[in-house]
């Protein structure tokens, strides 16, 4: 699944009925677990059984990739004991989930800036990127000490490095292959659950043209029918990167007579 793919703001890339790339903020776990009365961290393993359903549920309708924001490079302002549980919850899920995201023919990558994490919890990644590399059923990519800021620096000062001679004259394909997700499509569809409506420095560069769902439903509670309700949504949506709703409706006219290729498109929404 690996390749180079089209920028929404380059060219108009091939969309379909199921997002091909689904991205999501994971929120509402520690308020989940405050409504039944129990400790934040609660929510947060709780929030893990979801993770599991959801990376099931995305291989059941044929979505290719997967990204959980995990954990912000703001998060470390949280309280120090929440910060070691997740730490700790990470550490762990990785210890019991790797074997049997292998066995489904998941691969699985984290981005991120790592250096924070302590060794034994970076080595793990590695060893869980390795072992997954050559699956290609989906990609899940969880993102841990991201930040949509971070990817647009980090990539630029690996261009700056690799080509100063162009320094000034930089452009979009110069980039893109710099930032940590050069490996995927950019998302069709962003999730946010828990009731908030912002991307929190998610996926600033990736998410120019994506389709924006937010829901109230709180991470832990997010199921199956919850998913479906968002990809219902996305396929109301008419994704015109640019162009106008009249282009749309000429362009299968066009496309009978041989001129354009014929890109598959999600079910148009009126204005």
């Amino acid at each position: 699944m690996a390749g180079k793919f089209t920028s929404s703001t380059q060219a108009i890339p091939n969309v379909g009925d199921v997002p091909r790339h689904i991205a999501i903020i994971m929120d509402g776990n520690g308020r989940w677990a405050k409504r039944r009365f129990m400790p934040r961290v609660a929510g947060h393993k709780r929030g893990v059984e979801t993770v599991r359903a959801m990376v099931k549920a995305c291989i059941a309708r044929g979505v290719d990739y997967l990204t959980l924001f995990a954990f912000s490079s703001e998060n470390w302002r949280r309280p120090a004991e929440e910060v070691s549980f997740l730490m700790n919850l990470f550490i762990n899920a990785l210890q019991g989930e790797i074997g049997k995201l292998h066995a489904n023919g998941v691969r699985l990558k984290v981005v991120g800036d790592l250096s924070a994490f302590e060794p034994r919890l970076v080595a793990l990644i590695r060893e869980g990127e390795a072992t997954t590399a050559n699956n290609s059923r989906l990609t899940l990519t969880i993102a841990a000490n991201y930040g949509g800021r971070w990817d647009i620096l980090q990539a630029m000062n690996q261009l700056a490095l690799a080509h100063p001679e162009k320094a000034g004259s930089y452009g979009e394909a110069d980039l893109a292959p710099h930032l940590v997700m050069a490996y995927a499509p950019e998302p069709d569809l962003f999730i946010r659950t828990g009731g908030e409506q912002r991307i929190s420095n998610f996926l600033l560069w990736q998410l120019a043209y994506s389709e924006l769902h937010f829901t109230d439903t709180l991470w832990p509670d997010f199921d199956e029918p919850a998913l479906d309700a968002a990809i219902a949504s996305y396929r109301r949506r008419e994704r015109r990167f640019g162009r106008t709703s009249e282009q749309l409706a000429e362009q299968p006219a066009v496309q009978a007579l041989g001129v354009l290729p014929a890109p598959t498109l999600a079910p148009s929404a009126s204005d």
